[in-house]
């Protein structure tokens, strides 16, 4: 069976999908139970959808197409994996309903989604020691123009999320109830992302560095088969709960820590 695939976008993150998706299916096809991805269409802004339709869409575009792309996804009744970052809509989840399968993150790393779990408790044990600071650093490369990332404001929001203490995020840091995010855009990093508990007498971090972005590339895909039959708004948490459990449903048990920071992904920039 064959999974055809559109993919808003033509940049980076999109070319790395085309090509983990083809480097997958060499890999898979003497794999009978195996579903294979066929990229149908890759398209850059303003080009048209071909009409052949496709089993599910991944945008891998900028934040500003990602309603455009969504009121399309809506109107096929196309299942839809957002990758892109930089865009706000708070009504998504009203919006999709039970009408298609839709999977957001800012981040297909699978190590990403266990930093953001990580994070809910870093920020409860913050709040309970009362003498550090958390800090949220990240650093890409130089042509990367947002900043600070998708991951880290959702890293950030997660924090927020779960303290008692900080209430907001900044660049500047120079308010203790505030978040600081350092954000560093210089070299050919693909990406890093650190989150820092600093005390007067001790520290220690949490650290996600991606080596390539067909890391980014190989979560987006296995999100593709995850979301095929699905219908909701899910997210990565969703999706690893899914799969660390090896079961149909959603991991109750979580429910009420992932809902901390779920929506957060929403607001990715």
């Amino acid at each position: 069976m064959s999974i055809n695939i559109g993919i808003f976008g033509a940049g980076r993150f999109a070319s790395a999908i085309a090509a983990e998706a083809m480097s997958m299916a060499n890999l898979d096809r003497h794999v009978i139970d195996d579903e294979q991805f066929v990229i149908s269409w890759m398209l850059h802004r303003g080009e048209a959808v071909p009409p052949k339709p496709v089993d599910v869409v991944i945008d891998a575009s900028n934040g500003s197409a990602v309603r455009e792309h969504l009121d399309w996804a809506l109107e096929t009744e196309t299942q839809l994996v957002i990758g892109a970052t930089g865009w706000n809509i708070p009504d998504i989840e009203e919006k999709i309903g039970e009408k298609i399968g839709v999977l957001i993150s800012p981040n297909f790393s699978f190590a990403v989604a266990m930093m953001q779990r990580f994070a809910v408790d870093m920020a409860k044990f913050s709040d309970w020691y009362g003498e550090g600071d958390l800090i949220v650093f990240e650093h890409h490369h130089s042509g990367k123009k947002d900043a600070p990332s998708g991951t880290a404001r959702s890293i950030a929001s997660t924090i927020i999320g779960a303290s008692r203490r900080y209430h907001a995020w900044s660049l500047s840091g120079s308010d203790p109830n505030i978040l600081p995010i350092t954000s560093l855009r210089a070299g050919s990093e693909v990406g890093i992302h650190e989150l820092v508990f600093d005390a007067p007498h001790e520290r220690f971090s949490i650290i996600h560095q991606a080596r390539d972005r067909s890391l980014f590339a190989y979560g987006a895909l296995k999100g593709v088969r995850w979301i095929l039959h699905r219908k909701g708004t899910y997210y990565m948490n969703d999706m690893l709960d899914d799969l660390i459990n090896r079961e149909g449903e959603r991991d109750h048990n979580h429910d009420k820590r992932d809902r901390q920071f779920k929506r957060c992904h929403c607001n990715a920039v």
